[in-house]
């Protein structure tokens, strides 16, 4: 009896992280780590620090980085606006047409981003099929800031609605259907109690639209352009830089790669260390 309990003791001190994983998949694991962390070290390694400060506060770097902060929160803001409801309809209801609906949300997961760019300027450019009728009231979109915060949108908004609507297909609605038979209005049901059970989708929603935006690379330079303080976001000053000056290419992906590691960490593990 003594001895069965000591092992179970050993057990509970000891847990075998691997258990009932085959040694196979184990292995399989490390060289997937391996995959994605060899490269962030090269990147590390390659990095002149004593040149760092230098590079990341030149006024072509600062201009980069904020613009793209600031068009990134922006693209967050209205995929937050416009996925909630894409992503309520396209799960709650059935009309014809829901699956083609579904599949054009999804296409800019799939298409290149500079695809993206194209059908961007297609609809919006000066001579696209809405922009030139803006532009006769005198509102160019194609080549300013609000053509980033556009590209980032448009290339975004399918996580939003994929990470919302796989949450409002599996849970809550027989807690709606309760509170709409005690009288409450449908606002009222969707406010207090759609919502709050959204909030992991809306979480893990949130941080890959931001990311996605904050990446945004192709649809960016074909549908906005690339003009310092305007439309140049990070990714196409980390590319500029790369063609002129490696080092500073290198150091602000490091930047980037930061501020990404940030939101995610925030987003993620803290609601995991207030749930434990």
């Amino acid at each position: 009896m003594m001895t069965t309990k000591r092992v179970a003791a050993q057990s509970r001190r000891r847990p075998n992280l691997a258990a009932g994983i085959p040694g196979v998949a184990v292995a399989m694991a490390l060289v997937a780590a391996a995959f994605f962390g060899i490269p962030f070290i090269a990147l590390l390694v390659d990095i002149t620090w004593s040149e760092l400060p230098e590079l990341l506060t030149s006024r072509s770097a600062l201009d980069a980085l904020w613009l793209s902060l600031r068009t990134a929160v922006a693209a967050t803001l209205i995929c937050i606006a416009l996925g909630i409801p894409l992503a309520l309809v396209l799960a709650r209801t059935e009309f014809p047409g829901r699956t083609l609906t579904r599949s054009i949300v999804l296409v800019p997961l799939v298409i290149p981003p500079v695809v993206a760019g194209i059908i961007l300027t297609e609809a919006f450019g000066r001579r696209g099929l809405l922009g030139e009728q803006l532009s006769a009231f005198g509102l160019d979109i194609s080549f300013t800031t609000a053509a980033v915060v556009m590209a980032q949108t448009f290339v975004s908004l399918p996580f939003m609605v994929t990470s919302l609507e796989s949450h409002l297909g599996s849970s809550g609605q027989h807690y709606e259907r309760t509170a709409q038979s005690l009288g409450a209005s449908k606002w009222r049901t969707f406010t207090t109690i759609t919502l709050p059970l959204l909030r992991p989708g809306l979480i893990s929603g949130t941080v890959l639209t931001f990311a996605r935006a904050l990446g945004e690379f192709g649809a960016t330079i074909t549908f906005a352009g690339s003009l310092q303080g305007t439309t140049r976001t990070m990714p196409l000053e980390i590319y500029l830089a790369r063609e002129t000056d490696p080092d500073a290419a290198v150091a602000l992906s490091l930047v980037l790669i930061l501020v990404a590691v940030a939101v995610i960490a925030v987003a993620y593990f803290r609601p995991a260390t207030n749930q434990s």
